[in-house]
């Protein structure tokens, strides 16, 4: 499994039964600034210059049309970064990174390809995924080709790989690497594409390399994605809580039994749903509400309660044992999806979603 996936939490898990918070502040204001503008670039250099050295991030969306354009364009990114001995990491789903791998030739040590597919089922857990590969290398020049988002997506996990995209120019401004997001314009939604020039600096389209005339600002999430979530279906059970967490935890469990599913995945759900309620108790006035259902592909739960999590990149960042708030990083690790709305006036929504075998 790739760096980021599951299995990256098991070490984790521990420290979520100890209940580390993920992050909240409630009733505070966020400090920094997230609508500077980020740095703009292209593959080999940026819009108003080549990129130099370890100068910090350049980010592009690359809008294709075909797979002969795609599979030339990104293996010539790639092998640009090789022949600067400059590492390279390729994160593309289905079996295109099986071609970019034959395309690029042989297998290099400055080379890694990663599970899209299942890493990036979840987009939360790519950044940390880039973050330790930058580490690995640090003091050098990454280049780095992510494509979080691809035809057959839920509308729920194109909107959250949009968060991560415009997140990217956030978590990285400052990092010598340079990122390229495919999108396939024939594929996707007019829509999705469209979201592409709001969350990148630079786009590149048909050999030609230019800024983004609509980029929203570093971290600046589309509107659309930041809409509030759909009520849960009447058929949702519901539970509220102010003191105690056990009901909670034991109606999660009675419903992903009656489900069927494997023990393990009821004990992902059964933390992720703790980890998640458990800080409305520490950090909130007030208790919280727990919604559980489920469809034919996944079991769903919510909470809602009047917390804020003032942090864009909490559950994003890999903290060192020994530090607070890693309760929402093992919720991104061990959830299929995870939706957050959070704001001071409207308090928090969290929505973990969890496959169903088979589905």
């Amino acid at each position: 499994m790739s760096v980021g996936g599951r299995a990256a939490a098991r070490a984790d898990l521990g420290l979520a039964a100890r209940g580390r918070p993920p992050g909240r502040a409630p009733h505070r204001p966020a400090t920094g600034t997230i609508g500077a503008r980020g740095a703009q670039g292209a593959p080999g250099g940026a819009a108003g210059g080549p990129a130099k050295g370890n100068e910090g991030l350049t980010h592009l969306a690359y809008l294709y049309d075909n797979e002969p354009d795609y599979l030339s364009y990104l293996s010539a990114f790639a092998a640009a970064g090789l022949r600067n001995a400059g590492p390279v990491f390729v994160a593309v789903p289905g079996h295109r990174a099986a071609l970019l791998r034959e395309r690029l030739g042989g297998e290099s040590p400055l080379v890694r390809y990663g599970a899209m597919t299942e890493t990036g089922r979840n987009p939360a857990r790519l950044i940390p995924e880039l973050r330790a590969f930058l580490d690995e290398h640090a003091g050098r020049r990454v280049r780095y080709i992510g494509e979080s988002i691809w035809p057959g997506r839920s509308e729920p996990e194109l909107c959250e790989a949009t968060r991560h995209e415009a997140l990217l120019n956030l978590a990285f401004a400052s990092a010598a690497v340079t990122i390229v997001c495919p999108y396939d314009v024939t594929g996707l939604p007019a829509s999705v594409v469209g979201r592409a020039q709001r969350t990148h600096p630079v786009i590149v389209r048909h050999g030609r390399t230019q800024p983004a005339d609509r980029y929203a600002g570093r971290g600046v999430v589309p509107a659309e994605c930041e809409r509030p979530l759909p009520a849960p279906p009447a058929e949702a059970e519901v539970i509220g809580y102010e003191t105690s967490l056990r009901e909670v935890r034991d109606l999660v469990a009675r419903h992903g039994a009656a489900l069927g599913m494997a023990p393990d995945a009821i004990t992902n759900l059964v933390i992720a749903a703790g980890e998640i309620t458990a800080n409305t108790l520490r950090h909130t006035g007030a208790g919280g509400t727990l919604w559980v259902w489920h469809t034919g592909a996944e079991i769903i739960c919510q909470v809602r309660d009047q917390g804020w999590i003032a942090d864009p990149l909490a559950g994003r960042r890999r903290r060192a044992p020994e530090d607070s708030g890693h309760g929402l990083w093992v919720v991104n690790q061990v959830c299929d999806l995870v939706e957050i709305r959070t704001s001071q006036a409207a308090g928090t929504v969290i929505r973990l979603h969890l496959r169903r075998e088979g589905a």
